[in-house]
């Protein structure tokens, strides 16, 4: 007698569920350019932090600067809402922290006689209120003489002597001013007038006491030829951003489309799929007969003689 179901006619019949799962989950050619694309614009974006906790007014002279160099800035507030943030690419980052550094970026912040004075405790000592006072007026010229236009960094270091009761002699005061200007710019013919604003500001100061010292800047180094790529980028790198973001837009409605089409498709493999695994289940048992009835085949059998 034939047997009615064989473990290759069953294994043919009922298809294991999920065969067919690693073809479905392939990912079409829209998706993968979609991906692809995503990639490309998340690398070209890419910045990198040059100084942070920068006031607005700060991170707008140096954004300025690098923008007339030639290198790509932006200013970003912080993640409190309190500071700037400059970032450039990271292939400018050197570059960019020359140039900042020529031009003596960040600028440093002067604190005020208010700030330098401000009330903290019940009693000051008479030392305590010469060395505010003493710092203070350092930092206010320092301040003053940073504004003057080629000036980079300006420090004025102010020493007044404390008065003694049990001398007649009077003791003056000193003062040295430390410029760095710009290369190429002469700050010479303004040293009459750099220590006239110094001892004018200062009660009994003389003339002959204030020091003037300038220094020129480093010139900002030579840019690196750019390379041929480089320079196609440089020209017309926003187009090429524009394009792909185009593109990228395109993809996704592709891929839109064409997911939004096999929707049916997808859904008759799915009820397949589940009919295929309720037969596959439903027939196990017999699956595991027609294996037991192949390894071990039946014996004739033996009856009696009446």
């Amino acid at each position: 007698m034939r047997p009615l179901l064989t473990a290759r006619t069953l294994l043919r019949t009922c298809p294991i569920p999920g065969a067919n799962a690693r073809k479905a989950r392939t990912p079409s050619w829209p998706a993968r350019v979609l991906v692809t694309v995503t990639l490309a614009l998340l690398a070209a974006c890419s910045q990198q932090e040059l100084y942070g906790q920068l006031t607005e007014r700060q991170a707008n002279e140096m954004v300025a600067v690098l923008r007339n160099a030639g290198l790509h800035a932006e200013k970003a507030a912080s993640r409190d809402g309190k500071a700037f943030v400059v970032s450039t690419r990271p292939d400018d980052f050197s570059r960019a922290v020359e140039i900042l550094h020529a031009g003596g970026f960040p600028r440093d912040s002067f604190d005020t006689l208010g700030q330098v004075f401000k009330k903290e405790g019940f009693v000051s000592s008479a030392l305590e209120e010469r060395a505010r006072f003493t710092h203070a007026l350092s930092q206010e010229l320092s301040a003053t003489l940073s504004s003057i236009d080629g000036v980079v960094q300006a420090r004025v270091h102010v020493s007044v002597p404390e008065k003694n009761p049990l001398s007649d002699k009077p003791q003056h005061s000193t003062a040295s001013v430390f410029i760095k200007h710009r290369p190429g710019v002469d700050l010479s013919q303004q040293t009459g007038k750099i220590k006239a604003l110094v001892v004018n500001a200062m009660e009994g100061l003389p003339y002959d006491n204030v020091t003037v010292a300038m220094f020129p800047a480093e010139p900002i180094p030579p840019a690196a030829p750019p390379s041929f790529l480089g320079g196609l980028w440089a020209q017309y790198g926003g187009m090429v951003m524009l394009v792909a973001g185009l593109l990228s837009l395109i993809a996704a409605a592709v891929a839109a489309m064409a997911w939004w089409q096999r929707r049916p498709a997808a859904a008759a493999a799915l009820a397949e799929t589940g009919l295929a695994s309720m037969v596959g289940a439903a027939v196990a048992p017999l699956r595991r007969g027609a294996a037991v009835a192949v390894a071990s085949p039946a014996q004739p059998r033996v009856g009696s003689e009446s």
